[in-house]
């Protein structure tokens, strides 16, 4: 009985009912860890997707230009501005936006959209009509309207990259056309709309066609897949790694709508190579393949750039137009047979030449200038926040005119080398050297640095760091310190006398013999008199010179000796540039900027720099010392400029040291001052003067730059008036006896009120009887 109970008790063992109850508890068990990670990767997706997705460079931009009617321009420099900011020439009438057509001097450009925090409007078209190098008018391209300022979107100068050197300009998807979105799904996941994240008809075709050729010749990862992959995951080809993706496409697609995952996969998609920098990203694709944004893509450029993705650096019409066309045409055809554009329209996209619009390799613009502004940048926020936070940085550059310093500097340089072979030095860091630095007085805004001839070779900023002796272009802060006592007409002795200085005998020369024995304030500034400089810096006191420089903040030492009346101490370019610009301000000594505002991601403003002024002097004397440097100009020793096409009134004053070691031109306007220093690292001699060195680079850069050169003049302030002189005594002029009367300026407290003492008429028997009568009274 029991052995029968005991056989009933037994049950038969079924091997397939055993294994699909075993398959479906690891199943339940494995949906459920599966959904246990999912949420584990949800708060991952959610965390990084709702936080800053990328980093982004920061972009450095130059300052907007302004263009006018009656504004002096050069039409080829207008030609290189639009191609520096990727407008399209074209043979026809501006149609879009972003291209242009020049006709002779004049221009017709359809200009692009610019939202910037320094400049926010939408593109439309215009005409400029340039005649003889002006101006004429400028015009809306569509109501004739006439537009009385025109203002054209900064250039992006450089960007601070991160480790990765990715170049990304973010895009929203409704900026996408739909024909361009489908580019892309046709070249990458033709069911991308229809699929929850994984296309399970897509993994076995892609399986098929790989064991038919026994290769892998086609993957089956959709959008999302890919996008998990480049977003979260290493490139490591492992089968863990690939049950995660596919984890995160299921989780993606949960959480995300098929339009903000298409939007987050096009910017993050890499298109291939500039140069070191990553492209990545549509927006910053269709820039460097096409120049132009998103939004304005075609159709058949659309699936250019889709097709790019498998192999963008192999595919790229940069490297082979025949392999990028054939990619294209494959997509079109897929957009074809799907049905998202007609038979005509793909004949039409497949008919279409491939042009991409040329690229130029990054590299820094005005790297000098970089230099300097990154290191105020810096001082602002962490370098590791410039790579990835994307601010926007609005600087002071002028582009046109930075470019033409450059080219002025070069030009110049090689030109002193082919006149005197024996300063041409083979070693490229000995080679002869130079700076510019060009300023608008009245702002401080820099429009323009080069800090040597060559940043390759030298990175050394000689307008920031170099110390060098100004010379003469020292003297104006002499005769700055004067104008209390003394005025343009004053006499000034030109007779040679030894001084002695620590014990030591030390006496000044002319750089040119003159014969005169007395010269007056205004000869002695503009021909650069040594002996009568030295002279009046002594009759005032070296203490007096010393103080009245000293307000315009050098950062040098300058100690009261006789020599310091002659330049014979160091100075810092850029500070030298800074001191002249009060002259050029009315005694306002500006604070020079090169940084205006900084903008986030979102356009809003963070930092904002504004100018800076400290009186130094008064307007009536920063007029005079005006007025006396413009003598130097006219007829002094920058005589030579109007020789070298600069007809306009400017002022301006040459420097050289002993020896030649440094050249100097400082020259100016109310509008702009740039400074030229010539001379070698080392010290050696330039064999040559301000003059001869610095003035023609400075008249070759206002050459190229003739809007900055209007010919306005400084108004005069109150508190100068002017008298007829005797050019001889400086007092009044005698009318009929003094052979040389001239007009002078002084301050009112300082006006002559004696006649002439040299031309007197011949006094009567009657007169000198009455005198001798009134001197004899006076003695009683």
């Amino acid at each position: 009985m029991a052995s029968s109970n005991n056989k009933k008790s037994k049950r038969r063992f079924h091997p397939v009912r055993f294994l699909a109850k075993f398959t479906l508890v690891t199943l339940l068990l494995a949906a459920v860890v599966m959904a246990v990670y999912g949420v584990y990767l949800s708060r991952d997706i959610e965390k990084r997707f709702s936080g800053r997705r990328w980093s982004i460079p920061s972009t450095v931009y130059s300052d907007t230009t302004l263009i006018y009617p009656g504004q002096r321009i050069r039409s080829d420099a207008l030609l290189e501005k639009l191609q520096r900011l990727a407008y399209r020439a074209v043979d026809h009438a501006p149609k879009q936006k972003g291209q242009f057509r020049r006709r002779g001097e004049s221009f017709e450009i359809f200009l692009n959209d610019v939202n910037l925090i320094v400049l926010e409007r939408s593109g439309f078209p215009v005409k400029i009509d340039i005649k003889k190098g002006t101006i004429l008018d400028i015009r809306h391209g569509l109501s004739s309207e006439s537009i009385p300022l025109l203002e054209l979107a900064p250039e992006e100068l450089m960007l601070f990259f991160g480790p990765e050197r990715e170049q990304r300009r973010l895009i929203s998807i409704e900026n996408v056309p739909q024909q361009v979105q489908r580019a892309f799904m046709a070249a990458e996941d033709t069911r991308f709309m229809d699929h929850f994240g994984l296309d399970l008809r897509g993994i076995l075709r892609a399986a098929y066609v790989n064991l038919r050729h026994g290769a892998i010749h086609q993957g089956g990862s959709t959008i999302t897949q890919q996008l998990a992959k480049n977003y979260f995951l290493t490139p490591e080809k492992t089968f863990s790694r690939k049950i995660k993706e596919m984890v995160l496409a299921l989780v993606m697609e949960q959480m995300y709508t098929k339009a903000q995952i298409l939007e987050i996969y096009l910017n993050e998609v890499y298109f291939g190579q500039k140069g070191s920098v990553a492209v990545t990203g549509l927006g910053e694709a269709s820039l460097f393949y096409f120049g132009k944004p998103a939004a304005q893509l075609t159709v058949a450029e659309g699936a250019t750039l889709a097709g790019l993705l498998r192999a963008p650096n192999r595919d790229s019409p940069y490297v082979n137009a025949e392999r990028a066309r054939q990619r294209r045409d494959q997509v079109l055809h897929t957009m074809v047979e799907q049905g998202w554009i007609s038979a005509a329209e793909g004949a039409t996209a497949l008919a279409s030449p491939l042009k991409p619009s040329g690229f130029k390799v990054y590299g820094k613009k005005a790297p000098y200038f970089m230099d300097y502004l990154s290191r105020q940048a810096e001082a602002l926020y962490a370098r590791d926040d410039l790579a990835k936070l994307g601010l926007s940085i609005f600087t002071t550059l002028d582009t046109e005119v930075q470019e033409a310093a450059e080219k002025a500097l070069a030009v110049g340089l090689e030109r002193l080398e082919k006149n005197d072979p024996t300063l041409r030095r083979r070693e490229p860091d000995r080679r002869l050297q130079g700076a510019i630095i060009v300023i608008q007085p009245k702002t401080g805004y820099i429009l323009a640095m080069v800090g040597g001839r060559d940043y390759a070779t030298s990175q050394f900023n000689r307008v920031t760091h170099a110390r060098r002796q100004p010379g003469s272009a020292f003297k104006p802060f002499v005769f700055l310190s004067a104008l209390n006592r003394f005025n343009p007409a004053s006499v000034l002795s030109n007779t040679p006398v030894t001084y002695q200085v620590n014990g030591k005998s030390w006496r000044p020369d002319n750089f040119s013999p003159m014969a005169a024995q007395t010269v007056t304030m205004r000869t002695a500034l503009a021909h650069s008199i040594n002996i009568a400089t030295v002279d009046l810096a002594m009759k005032i006191g070296l203490d007096e010179v010393v103080r009245t420089a000293s307000a315009f903040d050098f950062s040098t030492p300058l100690a009261p000796h006789p020599s310091l009346a002659l330049g014979a101490m160091e100075v810092i370019p850029l500070e030298l540039a800074r001191a002249y610009c009060a002259f050029a301000a009315d005694g306002l000594l500006p604070v020079p900027l090169s940084l205006k505002e900084i903008g986030d991601d979102h356009d809003q403003v963070l930092n904002r720099r504004h100018m800076a002024v400290e009186p130094v002097t008064t307007p009536a004397k920063a007029f005079l010392i005006n007025s006396m440097l413009s003598s130097a100009v006219a007829e002094g020793t920058a005589r030579s400029l109007k020789g070298l096409g600069i007809g306009q009134p400017v002022a301006g004053k040459t420097g050289t040291t002993n020896e030649s070691r440094d050249a100097w031109f400082v020259g100016y306007t109310p509008e702009i001052l740039a400074l030229v220093w010539v001379g070698f690292d080392d010290g050696g001699s330039v064999k040559g003067t301000g003059a001869s060195a610095a003035l023609p680079i400075w008249a070759d850069l206002m050459r190229r730059i003739p809007q900055h050169l209007s010919g306005a003049w400084f108004q005069r302030p109150a508190g100068v008036v002017d008298r007829v002189i005797c050019a001889d005594s400086g007092q009044l002029a005698v009318t009929g006896r003094c052979p040389r009367p001239v007009r002078e300026l002084f301050l009112e407290e300082l006006v002559p009120a004696d006649p002439c003492p040299l031309h007197q008429p011949p006094q009567s028997r009657l007169q000198k009887f009455f005198e001798e009568v009134k001197e004899f009274v006076d003695k009683l």
